[in-house]
């Protein structure tokens, strides 16, 4: 069948094309790179002819709040306006577990409106909530960083590779709508201040990471359950110790 990825060149989109495609589907790889862009239109319509499913895997280019938030409303009204008109029978988004208890930051509440308006749609939707990605943890390590020291909330965490999300993304894609939430998670679960100071010992970095339970994750305070999955995630098979020596990291 023919599938869209919105996002399709990016990191989790670029390893879902990849997967669909050697199962013989047609897929396009849309992006303002690929001369499809959800927030002007541009191509969007002649992308989706004939699409039976979109997989919304784009995210904003902005962490501002205002940015955010204009990015999944635009980009959500200009995609569901344009599947309509195709016929697009399953709508996929990539989202983040915890996204409702996570409200104090502008992200959040911008992916939230984006879920709102895929429910709203009346197009047949799955949508599935991701924990972070373990490729993720320098940027995390990065928002802490003050001078040498690395201010880190002891909440847990339970990341993910970015090719267990593709797997899982696939499998999705290749199922019927669900009209509801699934949600993904990696196999084991930490303390995030004690998951970054691993990191940063096993790259050689010499900043050091606190546990500060008022520090913000990218704008919201954590509790200990705000980043994980108790919902019967489906589980990833790549540990951190797998991942770490095989990704690169750079």
């Amino acid at each position: 069948m023919k599938i869209v990825i919105i996002g399709g060149t990016g990191l989790i989109g670029s390893k879902t094309v990849e997967r669909l495609r050697n199962k013989g589907h047609e897929v396009v790889a849309a992006s303002p790179n690929t001369r499809v862009n959800t927030i002007t239109g541009e191509g969007l319509a002649e992308a989706l002819v004939g699409a039976q499913v979109v997989v919304d895997l784009a995210n904003s280019p902005s962490f501002e709040d205002k940015a955010v938030l204009e990015f999944f409303e635009t980009s959500g009204r200009n995609l569901f306006a344009a599947e309509k008109a195709a016929g697009v029978k399953h709508h996929i988004a990539l989202s983040v577990v915890g996204t409702e208890r996570l409200l104090e930051a502008g992200y959040f509440r911008g992916k939230l409106a984006q879920e709102k308006l895929i429910k709203a749609s009346g197009i047949p939707y799955t949508i599935v909530h991701s924990t972070q990605f373990m490729e993720f943890l320098s940027g995390i390590a990065q928002s802490g960083t003050v001078g040498n020291i690395v201010h880190l909330s002891p909440a847990y965490v339970q990341p993910i590779a970015s090719d267990d999300v593709a797997d899982a993304m696939v499998d999705v894609t290749l199922a019927a709508p669900i009209n509801g939430t699934i949600e993904i998670a990696g196999p084991e679960r930490f303390r995030l201040n004690e998951l970054v100071a691993r990191y940063l010992e096993a790259m050689g970095d010499a900043r050091k990471v606190e546990a500060d339970p008022n520090a913000r994750y990218f704008g919201a305070r954590l509790e200990e359950g705000s980043l994980v999955s108790d919902n019967n995630p489906r589980l990833g098979r790549i540990t951190f110790e797998q991942w770490f020596a095989t990704s690169p990291r750079k």
